[in-house]
């Protein structure tokens, strides 16, 4: 039998698929490489969800009806987050999608001509804007933050062309954790440089204390904002996410989707999330003291040398040396981080994300049995 790489090359696949798609290299997400242990490494809500499907204890309720289909544009999910978001928005202004994946991938397929059309990163960021312009046979142009993770906004609009049609910024961004300001993304949005679509990617934006760009949405009609119930909500398994925007650019979201692209059982946690605002504010509180605790204990520790400011929950830090070995030997005793020295800017870097205090201390307990049993 022949093995994996053999079938890449020689399969029926490799004959008549596009180029471009067997060129690709698929996203690697957390779980790809660990899946059990104290998992401090996909930025999830470690507090668990703002809430559960109703009735979810009695196998017997079914008043969901899901013998039937959902309703394909989830009306009644969309208001009541637009509600809670506020600035004037109305459901006409938002997208609800499998996580904020379906929305990046709709904008690149529904703005960007394959093969002619660009979209411009910021690197080091999110990974998923290269991989959805990959499979959309969409060049990706980069102009890399700045050393201490600042959006460069006049290198940026030089950055992009007449084929920039899409122009992400991650605020907060990952694995940055830092949040840029809302002037720098109006400058972007306003320039005479740059006509196209400024996408806010904000799936950390309530851990944030500088406020959403969705505040700009009504002022500024090529700004397209990004949301997700994955994190401060808690509720990653459930894969529900928003895109904020222009009335019709909205409108071409949901003509593009799939007619039922978002599951009843979804849609009714994620209402049921909206309904407990007082659970994610105390959550996000408790994480963001956790945070701070986790801060200025691993500035106490000789070998680490930077601590970088975060607007997120997770922290991202520099080893003195040894990043990669520290995250390997950690994972295969029980905690799991994300290296992240591969990225731009970030040699020797790991990536942590927010715990609970007792997950927390097992961190940083194992951390510094780790390093200095390698030094």
């Amino acid at each position: 039998m022949m093995n994996g790489e053999s079938n890449k090359k020689s399969g029926l696949a490799a004959k008549l698929a596009r180029p471009n798609i067997l060129e690709l290299k698929p996203y690697r997400c957390a779980r790809d490489d660990y899946s059990e242990g104290v998992l401090l490494d996909a930025n999830e809500n470690a507090l668990g969800p703002t809430s559960l499907p109703s009735n979810s204890l009695d196998p017997y309720d079914n008043h969901l009806l899901l013998e039937r289909y959902p309703d394909p544009y989830q009306v009644k999910l969309k208001e009541k987050y637009a509600e809670y978001r506020g600035n004037g928005l109305s459901h006409e202004n938002v997208f609800c999608g499998v996580g904020s994946d379906e929305a990046i991938d709709l904008l690149l397929r529904i703005f960007c001509k394959p093969g002619v059309d660009n979209i411009l990163i910021t690197p080091p960021t999110y990974g998923m804007y290269n991989v959805c312009a990959k499979v959309n046979d969409v060049e990706v142009v980069s102009c890399p933050l700045s050393e201490s993770f600042d959006l460069r906004v006049s290198k940026t609009l030089e950055t992009s062309n007449t084929q920039t049609k899409l122009l992400f910024i991650c605020s907060p961004g990952n694995p940055t954790c830092k949040a840029i300001p809302l002037s720098d993304i109006e400058k972007v949005a306003t320039s005479s440089q740059y006509e196209g679509i400024v996408v806010v990617d904000e799936a950390y934006v309530d851990f944030s204390e500088h406020g959403s760009a969705v505040s700009l949405v009504h002022k500024y009609p090529n700004v397209v904002v990004l949301q997700t119930l994955s994190k401060a909500f808690g509720l990653a398994g459930i894969r529900c996410g928003f895109a904020i925007g222009a009335k019709d650019v909205i409108q071409l979201m949901n003509n593009v989707k799939a007619p039922y692209n978002v599951n009843s059982l979804t849609s009714e946690v994620a209402l049921n999330a909206l309904n407990s605002i007082d659970t994610l504010k105390k959550n996000v509180t408790t994480l963001l003291e956790q945070r701070e605790l986790l801060v200025k204990k691993l500035n106490s520790l000789d070998f680490v040398l930077k601590v970088f400011p975060s607007d997120s929950n997770f922290l991202l830090f520099r080893l003195k040396e040894k990043a990669k070995e520290v995250y390997t030997t950690m994972a295969n005793n029980g905690v799991v981080v994300r290296f992240r020295g591969n990225e731009l800017h970030c040699s020797e870097c790991l990536r942590v994300t927010i715990g609970t205090e007792e997950e927390n201390n097992k961190f940083l307990e194992l951390l510094s049995k780790t390093y200095n049993g390698l030094i």
